[in-house]
């Protein structure tokens, strides 16, 4: 009996991580996908490069708007079937899209975006609840899975549009494909109720989280990180060809940003979950990133962009990950990860809204990349410094661990 009971616990958790993985293979290649298809897009519906433009930026726009509202969404309802309603709102919005009049291309995208938010938001927490030992192992797993897809989807794009004659619309709608799989499999979620031990709420006289220092040190890095990974992702194949390389090889660099900073993905959360702060891995992403922004700002040689993208892929993959799992290590608890969560994804994806407009006016502006890659530089040096705070070994909520522990005694 005894038995029994064992392997259905295990069998709920082994279902439960594979919910997880396949979520996160859906909440980027929808976003991903869209960049080698504008020149299509822009054909077909004879928008401008302005319009264009916000195909990228109001799914970002969506994320800021709903993730501060998604964590008393799941209050109500509960994290599962809150999860199951973003699934079902992001493969509507992919479908709606892909129907290809301008109306639905608008609004499937902003459903996206919606969608991909409350995933976004309330994976951290879960993770927290149901896995409370192995915060970093689970992150890293869901990070490394999400950063998969999000360098397959550009890739496959252009082959699924003109290779098998798909168009656009349905190179855009095939990753409907993934988010049904991902309902599929988060169904039998519903009907669990059993939850893991998670840490007790711990009191604190700050009782809100937008008044924790440390939050909105984890809040500045999550969207000073997501600034430049989205600036990158928009203007990366300009800035290379700017120096020489083809369109057609500046946009394979982008594919090598993205894939660089998979093996990051895995190591960073494990690592980060076993050591006493995490202040050390803020200084080396930093590092990595400056070092990198500097290459392209200061050569147009092939070889050494190649190496300085590799070295800006593994910073931004380490940073992603980073970020999230920062959210569950200052929190004490689930409710705490997914109300951080929120908080960081809300205000940290408005950043990121903004990244590639402000990148883009200062090229129009200054007709060179210099002041672009400069402005880039200086937000990982502040990036550092958030995340160097957003290290330190303490609850958003709670002066530290050992308190802490003390109150839990």
């Amino acid at each position: 009996m005894l038995k029994g009971k064992i392997r259905s616990a295990k069998n709920e958790k082994t279902l439960l991580v594979a919910g997880i993985i396949f979520i996160a293979f859906t909440l980027r290649p929808a976003i991903t996908a869209v960049g080698p298809l504008v020149g299509s897009i822009r054909a077909d519906t004879g928008i401008s490069n302005g319009l264009a433009g916000l195909l990228t930026t109001l799914p970002l726009l969506a994320f800021a708007i709903m993730s501060s509202f998604t964590p008393k969404f799941a209050e109500k309802i509960g994290n599962k079937w809150c999860v199951l309603i973003g699934l079902v709102t992001l493969g509507t919005g992919i479908i709606m899209r892909s129907v290809g009049m301008l109306v639905f291309l608008f609004s499937g995208t902003i459903l996206i975006g919606l969608g991909i938010a409350i995933c976004n938001v309330l994976l951290p927490g879960i993770v927290k609840r149901s896995f409370p030992r192995k915060v970093g192992l689970l992150t890293g797993i869901y990070t490394l899975s999400m950063g998969l897809w999000a360098g397959m989807a550009p890739g496959l794009s252009t082959p699924l549009a003109e290779g098998m004659n798909l168009g656009w619309q349905m190179s855009l709608g095939v990753w409907t494909i993934l988010v049904f799989i991902a309902i599929i499999i988060w169904i039998p979620q519903l009907k669990s109720k059993k939850l893991s031990a998670a840490l007790p709420p711990l009191e604190s006289a700050n009782s809100s989280i937008w008044l924790s220092p440390i939050a909105w040190q984890v809040t500045f890095f999550m969207g000073l990180q997501s600034m430049i990974y989205f600036s990158f992702t928009a203007w990366l194949p300009e800035i290379l060809h700017s120096e020489g390389m083809s369109i057609s090889a500046s946009g394979w660099m982008v594919t090598l940003l993205q894939f660089s900073g998979l093996p990051a993905n895995f190591i960073i959360p494990v690592l980060a979950d076993r050591l006493p702060n995490q202040k050390g891995i803020a200084i080396g992403i930093g590092v990595f990133c400056f070092i990198g922004l500097a290459g392209l700002l200061s050569s147009g040689n092939t070889i050494i962009s190649t190496i300085s993208i590799i070295l800006i892929g593994i910073a931004l993959g380490a940073a992603i990950s980073h970020s999230l799992t920062l959210i569950g290590l200052r929190a004490a608890n689930a409710k705490q990860a997914a109300d951080l969560s929120g908080m960081a994804q809300s205000v940290g994806y408005l950043l990121a809204a903004l990244g590639p407009f402000v990148i883009g006016y200062l090229f129009d502006l200054f007709h060179s990349w210099t002041i672009p890659l400069i402005l880039l530089g200086v937000i990982s040096l502040l990036m550092t410094f958030a995340g160097f705070g957003a290290g330190r070994n303490q609850y958003v909520l709670q002066q530290n661990r050992k308190e802490a522990s003390t109150t839990i005694a």
